[in-house]
Formats: structure tokens, C-alpha cells, sequence
């Protein structure tokens, strides 16, 4: 019963510490916000360390990860509309960091978010417990999860053209194509290296059936 009281107690102090307070600035806020959001991507697609002290990213694979790819500009696009729920999201998340580093015996620092303070596996395990069937945050996370995918692998919060201008490093480490001289992507080879029905010939300059 004490042992359940003194975890209960616990867990109460160490979820107090995972989420600024009003006390702090609105920068560490927002700073502890991106840190958190950099982790969680980089933790669904892993980069190499961006610059000597990255704390947010791993570095736990080669190559550019979500963390390179746009994510809080996506994040913070108006047109997606998440601005306002991005403080609440990290703060969930590191919530969810402190329970498990308290449950492991983990000890995180105090300078930064908890989700940040723990090491790529226990960040893996905490994103991995999030998706599961019976969470009731699920899809909370499934959408954030969409989210990065998208930015990393589509630059959706860029036109295309832009973004392989800016040398994307999501489009780029797929090896998306450049378009043509005209800015047109045509793709003149077939996938199936074979062409599979005759154009019509009604068919439009622009491509529209007769």
C-alpha cells in the first residue's frame, strides 16, 4: 500500500515536471514544443544528428529524417489548423515519457522535454505503447503520425517544384524526379515499360478523353 501511495506521489511530481508551466516564457514553451515534436518524428522516420549537440534526433539512422523534412512548418500551416493544439499534443506526449521513464527507473534531465531526455529505444517503446488498439489517444497519434509521413515523403505544405528547388531532403533521399524543361512532369517511360492501351484519338492536347 505505501509502495502504491509513494508511485502514485511520484508520478503526480514527475507529470507536473514534464508539462511548462505558465510560470515559464512562452519561448521555452514553444522551444520545449518543437524539441518534443522534432523527437517524436525523428522516432517514426530516424535521421542522422542534423548539427554536433542535436538533442531532438537520435541520430539513429543515415540520411535526413522527419525532423529535416518540414514538420513544424506543416504542423503550423493554417491551412491544416493545428497551431493552437501543439503545446497540448507535446505535453501529452511527454506525460507519457515521464510515466514510462518513471516506471523503467529512468532518470531523464531536467533541461529539456522528458520525451527528448529518454534514448531512441524507450522513445520507440513510448511512440509504439501510443498506437496501440485499445489507446484511448489513438488516433491522436495516428494523425500526427500522417502528418510527419506527409511531410517527409510528400512536401505537402510546399509545391512540388518548390520543394525540389530547396532540394527537399524527404523528396530528394527518395529520389522523386525533376520535371522537364517546361516544369511538367510526363514520365516517359512507362512503369510497366510497355504501353498499355493506344491513345484514343479524340483525345485532348491536355490529355482529356474525347
Amino acid at each position: 500500500m505505501y509502495r502504491r501511495s509513494f508511485l502514485t506521489a511520484a508520478l503526480g511530481a514527475a507529470v507536473a515536471a514534464a508539462v511548462p508551466t505558465p510560470a515559464m516564457s512562452l519561448t521555452t514553451t514553444w522551444s520545449w514544443t518543437v524539441q518534443t515534436l522534432e523527437a517524436f518524428t525523428d522516432t517514426l522516420i530516424p535521421g542522422a544528428k542534423r548539427y554536433p549537440g542535436d538533442i531532438a534526433v537520435a541520430g539513429s539512422a543515415p540520411g535526413p529524417g522527419g525532423a529535416d523534412a518540414g514538420y513544424l512548418a506543416l504542423l503550423t500551416d493554417p491551412a491544416v489548423g493545428t497551431s493552437h493544439l501543439l503545446g497540448t499534443v507535446a505535453g501529452l506526449l511527454n506525460v507519457r515519457a515521464t510515466a514510462y521513464a518513471l516506471n523503467k527507473g529512468i532518470i531523464l534531465p531536467s533541461l529539456y522535454p522528458p520525451f527528448v531526455g529518454l534514448a531512441f529505444r524507450h522513445r520507440t517503446a513510448v511512440v509504439h505503447a501510443a498506437f496501440g488498439l485499445s489507446d484511448p489517444d489513438r488516433d491522436l497519434w495516428v494523425i500526427m503520425a500522417l502528418l510527419s509521413s506527409l511531410s517527409f515523403d510528400a512536401a505537402v505544405h510546399l509545391h512540388t517544384r518548390t520543394a525540389l528547388q530547396q532540394h527537399h531532403p524527404g523528396l530528394r533521399w527518395l529520389g522523386f524526379p525533376d520535371p522537364g524543361a517546361d516544369g511538367l512532369w510526363r514520365y516517359p517511360e512507362h512503369s510497366y515499360r510497355r504501353v498499355l492501351a493506344d491513345l484514343h484519338p479524340g483525345t485532348s492536347s491536355g490529355g482529356n478523353p474525347a
